[in-house]
């Protein structure tokens, strides 16, 4: 063991000792329990950023501390490899996106091995390897013949800087998820779409089985893109035509005596038809078309103000018989329900809103049991309570039921006079999954004259990428490579024509991990007996941002696996952690306004040596051109270092500003536990294994409890919170009780000190391991072991030797402090009070004076209360 702390030098050792030991490599073993530590894949993009070394710090960390604990850990890492970044790089540079693509994930490689990362590097998998996306084209088809998979006409999401369509998740808001500041037009496709409204009630009702282990924050974000309503659907007939009619979806059935008027959606049938027969206004005409220039998405943002017309059509109200106006606005969309509503203004805030807007009537039909508010008097405000609190009036039959009971019976009488149904409407929509770009699985069907769609044969899979495509083609390359296109059906022999669309680029991560545990099985996408056995993730780690895109899509997959036969569970991930980002200061300068770090030197603008202020916090990505490169930090502190400090400076679900100071902080801790290591590593070379509890002094009872105290504390934090910075935390104060133990010594060191120190030391060497692996190596081997540390058992506490001997309980009077006591650790609440009358301090204050009462919180505070 050197005297200086060299971490490259030691960690390029460490991580060759590890690869010839095979020590991450894992296979099933039945008899041992096992634990899947899964960290979200990463885009090849040519370099990895802080994102993603705290994204896999964090992963890495419990993936050592679960493998010390004597679990089977399975801990793998591959490449969500297609996609438009490739692609448009491709054409950027004149390049093969296959190439360019596979040069990144080799550098990429080199860079998370170089960060000591312990993945099973057998089981690397690229999504753009046809051996991987062989398996995506098998599940298109296995879905297209149980009916889940299906093609039709649809108004679709556009990118025009992706010049492709997108699913709904992927245009939220109205703009394009990787084009944040360009809005998504809308075209009229062909597309192929996966059937997620058959798996809509699962998705909803299995988050109950996932609060606790997922984020609520998640939790409640699927829930709300889901979207359940349950309802009814009404028809309401045109006055005049009684062969046309509009049907309603409503979930307050119990308020359709107050509907003042049905507003359908610019796209409905009945405007088209409407604009089509010339009885449709100019101004009608405008707004339609002005509405559908934008998307559904934007038309009902939250603040988005509410806009309409009407159409001067009038419908029947099947119910009251009354005469209603119809109307289209902007806020009523196709994709929801029926595309038409029954306004309630007095019953609903938008519909208040809206009626008052344009000078709606709002009739009154619900009101507050027990109110004496005249039922004709003028509403202020809509009452919107939909429990008993409610009952009905100005209804008809129906007066005077509470809300549930009107529900039930008035959706039971539309249902019995055949005018409506019970219905149960979504908000999540199918998931549109044909992309027009190449660089993607291609959907593996043919379509002939002949016999219409036919799948191509499992023993033809993969249909690979043409090698020779043109990326500059105006349309989709695939369509403009006769190559490609032009084929023979396997069903008729004839010619006919490859689908020239490619997969959505979710569909590869929505099954990734799930291939890891069999990643070079030619027979099936894996064996369900090897899935069997590490599925479930026990834990999964990635960004929010993939709340409603890859978390839902990768739930769907499960689910839809499961109906294959495949699996014989529902869920996929039992625990999810959604880590905060990195973040980077930056600086403001008059000259040339906002500035980062490196351009700056000593508080100045590195360019025209103006003072700068402190500016704002950013999210730190490549797209701003902000990111501060692992390398140079590994070359500079180490990986162990900057491994350190991700996890140490912040909670791992908090955002973590990126401080050079604070990766400065994490290499002196670092660097003091290696001095203080190599100081005694000689002196307890030769320490015994069993000295007398007598030959203990007390100072050296305290280092002990606080090794004891650390372990229980690291284990807890790591296992049970996983609260990475608490955990280091504790470690920084076990190594400052070893410096003040150290600086307390004077004269001959006895057996017992060697033995408390050599106990703290080789303690804190495996506490480390997780957290900072090379370095724990290096000391565990200058304490005199053989083995690798990381393949050592987790060390285990003492819980008596965890216990605090001494408690210092303060004593108040009459709620003010006056005097402290120091009993053992295991006090009773009797003796807490024996304790502090005993006092000399206390027994002095309350002379001349009668305790009336005395309060005790166990094992923290006596209250005397006296007079």
């Amino acid at each position: 063991m050197n005297e200086k702390y060299f971490p490259e030098e030691i960690e390029e050792r460490q991580q060759r000792r590890w690869a010839e030991a095979r020590v991450f490599e894992v296979e099933v073993d039945p008899k041992r329990e096992k634990f899947y530590c899964l960290e979200m894949l990463p885009y090849p993009s040519g370099r990895i950023h802080m994102g993603h070394v705290r994204n896999y710090s964090i992963g890495d960390a419990l993936a050592h501390f679960k493998r010390m604990q004597g679990y089977n850990t399975l801990h793998p890492m591959g490449w969500d490899a297609f996609g438009m970044p490739a692609e448009n790089a491709a054409i950027k540079n004149n390049a093969r996106p296959d190439q360019w693509t596979f040069e990144n994930i080799d550098a990429m490689r080199r860079q998370l091995q170089r960060m000591g990362f312990s993945y099973d590097w057998r089981r690397e998998i690229a999504s753009c390897a046809p051996e991987y996306y062989r398996w995506n084209q098998w599940f298109f088809i296995e879905m297209w013949k149980r009916g889940l998979l299906y093609r039709k006409n649809a108004t679709v999401n556009w990118c025009v800087k992706c010049n492709t369509s997108l699913a709904n998740e992927q245009a939220e808001g109205g703009f394009c998820w990787r084009h944040e500041d360009t809005p998504v037009e809308q075209r009229e496709l062909e597309q192929w779409f996966i059937r997620v409204t058959d798996y809509a009630d699962q998705l909803l009702d299995d988050l109950d089985t996932l609060e606790g282990g997922w984020p609520e924050r998640v939790i409640t974000m699927q829930r709300n893109w889901i979207g359940r309503s349950r309802g009814a659907e009404v028809d309401y007939e045109i006055s005049g035509d009684q062969s046309k009619k509009i049907r309603v979806f409503t979930t307050r059935i119990d308020t359709i005596f107050g509907a003042n008027a049905v507003i359908v959606a610019p796209e409905h049938e009945l405007i088209d038809d409407l604009i089509a027969s010339g009885k449709a206004s100019d101004e009608l005409k405008a707004f339609v078309e002005e509405q559908k220039a934008a998307s559904p998405e934007e038309r009902i943002a939250e603040g988005r103000e509410k806009q309409g017309i009407a159409t001067g059509l009038f419908v029947i109200n099947p119910f009251s018989g009354e005469k209603l106006p119809v109307w289209t606005a902007n806020f009523v969309v196709t994709g929801y329900g029926t595309g038409a509503i029954g306004s309630v203004p007095a019953h609903d805030e938008r519909d208040f809103d809206f009626s008052k807007k344009y000078g709606l009537p709002i009739p009154r039909v619900i009101k507050l049991i027990g109110s004496t508010e005249p039922d004709d008097a003028p509403v202020e405000a809509p009452f919107t309570a939909k429990d008993e609190t409610g009952e009905l009036i100005n209804s008809g039959p129906f007066s005077g039921m509470k809300v549930p009971e009107a529900i039930e019976a008035m959706t039971a009488f539309a249902v019995q006079h055949g005018f409506g149904e019970a219905k149960t409407n979504f908000k999540i929509r199918d998931w549109g999954v044909s992309r027009q770009r190449a660089w993607g699985t291609p959907i593996p069907f043919i379509h002939c004259p002949n016999d219409g769609i036919v799948p191509v044969p499992e023993e033809r899979l993969p249909v690979e990428l043409p090698r020779d495509l043109n990326f500059n083609a105006t349309g989709s390359p695939l369509a403009e490579a006769p190559a490609f296109v032009n084929t023979t059906c396997p069903k008729c022999g004839g010619p006919a024509r490859r689908d020239t669309d490619t997969m959505d680029t979710f569909v590869d991560s929505s099954w990734y991990y799930y291939r890891y545990c069999d990643p070079h099985n030619a027979r099936l996408p894996f064996d369900p007996e090897i899935i069997a056995y590490w599925t479930p993730v026990e834990q999964y780690i990635g960004g929010i941002e993939h709340a409603v895109l890859h978390l839902i899509y990768t739930r769907l997959w499960t689910k839809i696996m499961r109906d294959l036969g495949l699996i014989a569970f529902d869920e996929p991930i039992k625990r999810l952690l959604t880590q905060g980002m990195v973040c980077l200061a930056t600086f403001r300068c008059e000259e040339h306004e906002w500035l980062y770090p490196y351009e700056i030197n000593d508080g100045k603008c590195k360019f025209c040596g103006r003072p700068v202020t402190i500016g704002r916090i950013e999210k730190m990505a490549k797209s701003k051109k902000n990111t501060i490169d692992p390398d140079e930090m590994i070359k500079i502190y180490g990986a162990d270092t900057v491994r350190l400090f991700m996890l140490f400076a912040a909670p791992p679900e908090k955002d973590l500003e990126w401080s050079e100071a604070g990766a400065e902080g994490a290499s002196r801790f670092l660097g003091r536990v290696w001095r203080i290591v190599h100081k005694w590593r000689s002196r307890i070379a030769d320490c015994g294994l069993r000295i007398a509890d007598s030959d203990f002094s007390p100072a050296t009872r305290s280092l002990r409890r606080k090794t004891h105290q650390t372990i229980k504390r690291v284990t807890h934090d790591i296992g049970d919170r996983m609260n990475f910075n608490t955990a280091v935390a504790a470690m920084m104060e076990l190594t400052n009780e070893i410096y003040a133990f150290d600086g307390s010594l004077k004269g001959e060191i006895t057996g017992a000190d060697r033995f408390a120190m050599k106990e703290a030391m080789e303690s804190l060497a495996k506490l480390l391991a997780p957290f900072t692996p090379h370095i724990a190596e290096e000391l565990w081997a200058s304490l005199g072991h053989d083995e690798i540390v990381v393949a050592s058992d987790w060390p285990r506490f003492d819980a008596e030797l965890a216990k605090e001997e001494e408690l210092e309980i303060p004593v108040q009077l009459n709620g003010k402090l006056i005097a402290r006591v120091t009993v053992p650790a295991d006090v009773s609440d009797d003796a807490m009070k024996e304790a502090a009358l005993a006092s000399d301090r206390v027994r002095s204050k309350l002379e001349g004076k009668e305790v009336v009462k005395t309060i005790v919180v166990s094992k923290r505070l006596v209250n005397l209360v006296a007079k």
